[in-house]
This record gives structure tokens, C-alpha cells and sequence, in this order.
């Protein structure tokens, strides 16, 4: 139900949506008719539809791909081609194009546009080999005009023109992609396209020249297309990552030496970045990943869960995308929970696959997407310490440093700005309290003015009433950040007091230094009742706990649970 209302309103349904949808349903069943109707089955969370593969048009296209596929292995390129032929054949223009849904576009029309355009490649491919060159160069012309930057097709093109006889055609197709290529993306063409340039112009590489139409050279087997090797880490951001070479920000609860080397990643299979918002867990994972993907051969897979938001993704819904990222047709992925998870730990057991799985509401969300074998990696971050995931090493990032704030300061508004006002950079930062994202608002704010003083801005963050009011622009928001978060605390507990409570009770005290008794006196409660809803905000790292068993309560969370209090008060009943 969740995935329609997202499909039918773009992630923006209303609060009636369920109840439309079911209206739609009735109406879609009545539509299609007594038998047809009967096949949409209403089955928790959702409905089904029961089909058969062969009912669709994608199952029916993915029936002709592995036909071709069998075929090619056995020898008979002929068959193999035209199967390719009649899969293509079935499409028209765009998927979905009929669909008015940008979400569901979105989710689904770029690989099934991929999967077209590999079984395209490879008809290609077959075709060349057997000998049809003169019979592709329409078709290729056709789809290099279509694809102007598409180095394999020119490839292709200047192949098939230079074996029809045409050597001048296919190297003024080469100068027209390399001109194309240098005015639009200010490059080169790649080290494949420049090999065949090369080839054609000393007419010396057998392969080059090929079989005539009059003859087919003797194939036994030809290899299908290998699967993709996806590629889905976000872009690494620098000014974020303020670690050594002057020191690494310490973890709450271990060693200062787990972050003394940004650049090499731990060696467990599964570690958790655990932290509050905004302390930089998506962008050390980030960072990580990019310094041992190329260890990863089968690819790298990146999704958030959106596990500190009130619809976290499930796990069912992930693999679906994940197997098909992998290339396995959507035919053969199973409805079935367990089925599915089956089926993706026996397509990468003995894959080398990095997997980086952000902003993890649970346990029991991630379980299903690590890998079973010992070859893969997985990177998880959460604001939960997720301490119940077996087999799984845990680095919980704590504050910077002030110096490492103040060199992240610098590398976003210059070294001579800061070294300018030292003394209000430094109130700055401790105002900050060493949380990359709101030093890096900060910093953006600065930057978008540069005659506003450093110390003009401090003074702006000194007043508590303002103080996450400044630290917002475009869409990062330290105020979002821990909505997010208070939000993850979940339902009161069948016994004791509710965490939200007790951060709302922490927003109005002097300090933010306390102790279990604190609590017990403000709310009344046992102190087994506080220290467990205090714990519940350590967990979701709202709250530290140092060695001497003190809660500590950072300036920016203690403006935020202030602010929540006072909303508490002002919604409540005014007694006369």
C-alpha cells in the first residue's frame, strides 16, 4: 500500500490515501471484469496480481533473451539474432511513457531502458559477427544520430562502414563523436574508440576486416552478455571530511585510533557507522567506500533506507531492486520475503560486492541485505547503534575537535578569513560544538557573504533563542536533522517513561551535565524508570555517556529539546 500511494501521489499522498486506493482497486476490478478483476488479490501489506511471466510483455522479452542466450552458446548465431530481433521488436519508444507517475518512472524506466539497450548491444554484436555489415550501417546510423555521444555505437558504426568498404566514411565517424565529445563534456574519446581509429587507419587487424556477407567464419559458442557490475556510490564531498593529518575526531566509545586513517576502511565484513545527525556517518561511509571500491569487482550497491523517517524502506522492497540491479530478470525474482532473500545471497556468494546501506532504522531492516559470503563488504550508517546486528563492528563518530572544526571552516570559507578573526571562529565552533553539518551551514552562510564578520555570526549563534534558526540554509537544516531523530524514539514504553519526555525535560535544565537522579526528581519516576529512557537517548545518540557514567547534553540538542518543550506547553489546554 505504501509503494502505490508513493506511485499514485509521487511521495506525497494525502491522508485519505489508503482509502482511495481501495476505491481504485474496486473500480480496476470492475473494470477488467469478473474473471480478470478476480486475479487482483488483496494480500497484506498490499494486493498481488496474479500473472504469469508469459502474461507480460517485459516476461515475454525476457523469454526471447534467454532463448538468444542458449542458442548463442550452441553455436547457432542465426537464432540467437533473430530472437534478439522479435525481444526488441516489443518495444516502443520510452516505458511507461502512458504512466503518469514520476516516481514509479523514476524507480523503474532507467534499467529497464538499460536491459533494452544491452540485448540492442548484443544483437549488434551478432550480427557483426555474422557477416551483415553492409545490412547494419542503416540501423547504426539511425542510432548514432539518436545517441551522438555513445562511443560504443560509433564503434560499431565505423566496424561495420570500414568491412562494407567504406574506410573514409568510418573515420570521419570517428572525428564527428571526438568533436561532439571535446564540445560537450570537454574530453577525449575513450582508448576503445581511438584503438579502431587506429586499426582502420593501418587497415592491419584481421578482426577489423571480418567475414564477407558470402560467408560466415566457423563460431562454436559465443558468451552472453556478462551482467552489470553496478556502480551506485554518491560523489565523495572533501570539505566534509576533516580527519588527519592533524587528528581524528574520537568515537564516544572507543579508541581515538578506529578513525586515524580516513583512507583505509576496517577490514570486518559489516561495520556500522553509528552517530547523531549530521556528524558525518553517510560521508565517512562515502568516503570509505570510494577508497576500496575497486577491490569490489562485482560493483557497489548504495540505498537509503530512510530509517530515520516515518516510512523506513523495507528490506523486501530493496532486494527486489538490488537483484535487478544485478541482472537478474524480474521474471525469476519471487514474491516471497524469505524466497527473495535466498535468491540474492545465492546470485553474490561468491561475488565480490560492496554494499553501502545509509541511515538504517534496525536490526532487523539490514539483516536481509548483507551478503552470506565471507567476499563481500557492507557499510551501514544509523543513529541507532544497531548493537543487536550479529558479527558486526561498530564506530560510533563523535564531535570534532576544535582545530579539525576549524580547518573544516577554512577549506569552506579560506584559511585567511579564519586566521583574520581566530578568536570568533573559535566561539564559532564551540557554539557548533564540533557537528560537521552545522559548521558547514555555517560556513556556507559565510561564504555567501563575504563582508558579514566572523564575529557578526558568532554573536548571531550565541542567542539560544536563534540559534537553530541560523543554522539552516537551503535544504540542510541541524533543526530537520533532529526531527529526524527524536522522531526514531519511537512509542512510550509499556513500563517507565517515554525517552521523548525525558529529552523534553532535559531542554529546560541549567546544564548539560546530569545525572539519573536529575530525572527522577523532575518527572517523579523509580530511577530504573530514568536511567532506562536515558539510555533509550544514548542509543539513538541523542545523548553521550562518559567514563564516570555522567550524561552529557551537547548545547545544539539542549536548544532543540527546549524548543520541543516549549511547543508542548503552548499546545496544551490554558486552565482559567
Amino acid at each position: 500500500m505504501d509503494r502505490l500511494e508513493d506511485f499514485v501521489w509521487d511521495d506525497t499522498p494525502p491522508s485519505s490515501g489508503p482509502a482511495v486506493i481501495r476505491t481504485y482497486v474496486m473500480r480496476l476490478r470492475q473494470a477488467l471484469g469478473p474473471e480478470a478483476g478476480a486475479r487482483i488479490v488483496t494480500r497484506a501489506p498490499g494486493y498481488l496480481v496474479e500473472v504469469d511471466g508469459q502474461e507480460t510483455d517485459l516476461g515475454r522479452f525476457d523469454s526471447h533473451r534467454e532463448r538468444a542466450s542458449a542458442l548463442a552458446m550452441a553455436g547457432d548465431l542465426a537464432g540467437a539474432s533473430a530472437e534478439l530481433s522479435t525481444a526488441l521488436s516489443m518495444w516502443h519508444q520510452s516505458p511507461l511513457q502512458d504512466v503518469q507517475s514520476s516516481t514509479l518512472r523514476d524507480i523503474e524506466v532507467r534499467h529497464l531502458e538499460e536491459r533494452y539497450f544491452q540485448a540492442l548491444s548484443w544483437r549488434l554484436d551478432l550480427d557483426m559477427r555474422l557477416g551483415r555489415h553492409a545490412d547494419l550501417v542503416p540501423e547504426l546510423w539511425r542510432l548514432t544520430r539518436e545517441n551522438p555521444l555513445h562511443e560504443g555505437l560509433a564503434a560499431k558504426l565505423m566496424l561495420a562502414l570500414f568491412r562494407s568498404g567504406r574506410q573514409s566514411d568510418a573515420l570521419n565517424v570517428f572525428h564527428q563523436i571526438r568533436a561532439a565529445l571535446i564540445e560537450k563534456l570537454a574530453t577525449e574519446p575513450g582508448t576503445e574508440l581511438q584503438q579502431v581509429q587506429q586499426q582502420i587507419l593501418a587497415s592491419e587487424d584481421a578482426r577489423l576486416a571480418g567475414p564477407g556477407p558470402a560467408g560466415v567464419r566457423p563460431v562454436t559458442r559465443i558468451a552472453a552478455p556478462s551482467p552489470p557490475r553496478p556502480a551506485q556510490l554518491p560523489a565523495v564531498l572533501p570539505d566534509f571530511l576533516p580527519w588527519p593529518p592533524a587528528g581524528p575526531r574520537s568515537p564516544v566509545d572507543g579508541p581515538a585510533s578506529m578513525l586515524s586513517d580516513s583512507t583505509a576502511p576496517p577490514r570486518e565484513t559489516t561495520t556500522v557507522i553509528s552517530g547523531s545527525g549530521g556528524v558525518g556517518k553517510t560521508c565517512l561511509a562515502v568516503h570509505w567506500a570510494h577508497a576500496c571500491r575497486k577491490e569490489y569487482t562485482r560493483g557497489q550497491l548504495y540505498a537509503s533506507l530512510r530509517g530515520s523517517s516515518d516510512r523506513p524502506v523495507r528490506p523486501s522492497d530493496l532486494l527486489t531492486r538490488f537483484l535487478r540491479d544485478l541482472g537478474v530478470p524480474q521474471a525469476r525474482i519471487p514474491q516471497d520475503d524469505a524466497e527473495l532473500e535466498g535468491l540474492y545471497r545465492s546470485v553474490v556468494a561468491d561475488s565480490k560486492l560492496l554494499v553501502v546501506l545509509d541511515d538504517a532504522h534496525s536490526a532487523a531492516q539490514v539483516r536481509p541485505l548483507i551478503p552470506g559470503g565471507i567476499h563481500s563488504r557492507v557499510l551501514i550508517t544509523s543513529r541507532n547503534r544497531l548493537a543487536d546486528l550479529e558479527g558486526a563492528r561498530t564506530v560510533v563518530l563523535g564531535c570534532m575537535t576544535e582545530d579539525s572544526s576549524l580547518r573544516l571552516l577554512s577549506t569552506i570559507i579560506g584559511r585567511a578569513r579564519v586566521d583574520a578573526e581566530l578568536a570568533a571562529a573559535r566561539q564559532i565552533v564551540r557554539i557548533c560544538n564540533g557537528l560537521p553539518l552545522a559548521l558547514r551551514i555555517v560556513g556556507i552562510r559565510l561564504l555567501g557573504r563575504p563582508h558579514r564578520s566572523l564575529a557578526g555570526m558568532a554573536d548571531r549563534l550565541a542567542r539560544a533563542d536563534r540559534l537553530l534558526d541560523e543554522l539552516s540554509v537551503g535544504d540542510l537544516s541541524v533543526r530537520r536533522c533532529f526531527d529526524a531523530g527524536y522522531q526514531t524514539l519511537g512509542a512510550a514504553p509499556r513500563h517507565g517513561i517515554h525517552a521523548k519526555s525525558a529529552l523534553r525535560i532535559l531542554g529546560t535544565l541549567e546544564t548539560g551535565i546530569l545525572s539519573t537522579a536529575v530525572l527522577v526528581e523532575r518527572l517523579g519516576c523509580s530511577s530504573i524508570e530514568a536511567e532506562d529512557a536515558l539510555d533509550r537517548l544514548v542509543d539513538a545518540n541523542l545523548l553521550q555517556q562518559d567514563s564516570s557514567g555522567r550524561y552529557l547534553l551537547s548545547n545544539l540538542t539542549q536548544a532543540y529539546a527546549r524548543e520541543q518543550s516549549i511547543a508542548l506547553c503552548e499546545k496544551a489546554p490554558q486552565v482559567a
